[in-house]
């Protein structure tokens, strides 16, 4: 369950974010996570929750976006939604796709009390 790692890498990271903008509590954290990443939001949350107690982050309400997958049809230049990495054009059905993000994990919003 690497959501464990990565939570403690975020709780890490919004110690030191806190620590320069002389923030003493964070009450909500908003990240972006890739439906490509491999983390599953429910483990993220769990870890997030049985982490962060004793941190800036104690009482932080976490939010978890997931955007959905964008692509380039290389068949016909269509831009498209896709839900898999090997996804089908929904314009005319060709397969060769150039995904645009989906692996990533943001931090985009921290709010301090």
């Amino acid at each position: 369950m690497h959501e464990v790692s990565i939570c403690q890498h975020l709780l890490d990271l919004l110690d030191r974010e806190a620590k320069r903008n002389k923030v003493t509590r964070i009450v909500r954290v908003r990240l972006e996570v890739g439906r490509l990443s491999c983390l599953e939001p429910e483990a993220l949350s769990f870890a997030f929750a049985a982490m962060a107690p004793g941190t800036v982050a104690e009482f932080a309400e976490l939010e978890i976006d997931q955007p959905p997958i964008r692509a380039t049809c290389q068949d016909c230049g269509a831009t498209v939604v896709v839900d898999m990495r090997f996804g089908s054009c929904a314009a005319c059905g060709g397969v060769r796709l150039e995904l645009h993000g989906g692996a990533e994990m943001r931090l985009l919003e921290m709010e301090a009390a």
